[in-house]
């Protein structure tokens, strides 16, 4: 065997980056859970004075600010250390356009399921959302809202073909494979003269997204029902929407079928997906790569624990979406607006 030192050693050093983010993780979901972020954006600080701030003990704290120092995540200065305004942007809001560590929270619970996925490639079984641990569910949330809040009401639901103005003049919403409710309560929020009825066929995250609603002021404009997504109950809806799920399901033929159903005859379908090209090759980028990982511990597995005969997976891409679509008897899909990590399909009967 002939090896190529420099590709060795090229391959080494990935490997290398690799291992210490996928150690660094687990840091940044501590940073998450204790406050560290939010608390370094206030200020500059040493390892006593963000103890101080947190209420945690200084010699974990030292050690934490260097891995993150290490790692690009904090700013170091002699005995001091920061965040940039950048830095801040994305660690330290959660309900900022962007919050990193929501991402590692969804892929620090999704791996808890390690065993099981392992034994579901041997069986062909499939692993149900509902079995995952619970930080899945908030996590999941927390890594899609922020892209919500910057995209939903600015720029999504103004690039379908009239939907907005029938928003703001009072129209029926069903919001399929709605979590804990974000994309449900940032809809009644911007459209107060429409009403919301959400849905998940997860009955924990239902219960989450009853109290999310409370808490935004919005209960009296959405509804919630435990159910699938070729089961929520309602007709003559103007909008619905489908938020990063139609592809963990195991029967999205039937669920599509089931929208076409209770649209009223001009009603619109939105559509968010991943963001992914339709071949391999096309997916062969860090994008294509969080998303393949994150399949293969959740859309996939969830997908085979349901009858339907589907997988397709978070990489799917616009063609196999469009066949979906047509198959349910849609008559008009096109691409209405994209982000680097969604694209967004509009679909009408």
């Amino acid at each position: 065997m002939a090896i190529n030192e420099d590709k060795l050693n090229a391959f080494i050093t990935k490997f290398v980056g690799d291992l210490g983010a996928t150690v660094a993780a687990g840091n940044v979901v501590i940073g998450h859970r204790l406050g560290f972020y939010r608390a370094l954006a206030t200020g500059p600080a040493t390892p006593g004075e963000l103890a101080a701030r947190t209420e945690t003990d200084q010699r974990y704290v030292a050690e934490w600010l260097r891995g993150q120092a290490a790692g690009g995540y904090v700013d170091h200065d002699g005995d001091r250390y920061t965040l940039s305004e950048e830095q801040a942007f994305a660690l330290a809001d959660p309900d900022g356009p962007l919050y990193a560590p929501g991402a590692f929270l969804l892929a620090l619970g999704a791996l808890r399921a390690e065993p099981r996925i392992t034994e579901a490639f041997r069986s062909g079984a499939g692993l149900g959302w509902n079995e995952h641990d619970a930080d899945v569910f908030v996590g999941c949330e927390q890594f899609f809202r922020p892209g919500y809040i910057a995209n939903l009401v600015p720029s999504w639901l103004p690039a379908l073909d009239g939907v907005e103005a029938k928003l703001r003049a009072g129209a029926r919403i069903a919001d399929v494979g709605c979590g804990l409710g974000a994309s449900s309560v940032l809809m009644a929020q911007a459209y107060p003269a429409s009403t919301v009825h959400a849905s998940d066929y997860h009955e924990a995250s239902i219960d989450l997204a009853r109290k999310r609603a409370a808490d935004a002021g919005v209960a009296d404009r959405v509804s919630f029902e435990a159910a699938g997504a070729g089961q929520f109950s309602g007709e003559k809806y103007d909008l619905v929407t489908t938020f990063d799920c139609l592809h963990d399901m195991g029967d999205p033929l039937g669920a599509a079928r089931h929208i076409r159903d209770v649209l009223t005859p001009d009603g619109t379908w939105m559509i968010v997906e991943p963001a992914a090209g339709d071949t391999v090759e096309e997916n062969l980028n860090p994008v294509g790569r969080v998303y393949y990982s994150f399949s293969t511990f959740l859309c996939v597995p969830n997908a085979m624990s349901q009858p339907g005969g589907y997988a397709l997976g978070a990489q799917a891409g616009e063609a196999a979406i469009r066949q979906l679509v047509t198959d349910a008897g849609f008559t008009r899909f096109r691409r209405a607006s994209e982000t680097p990590f969604n694209n967004v399909y509009e679909a009408r009967r």
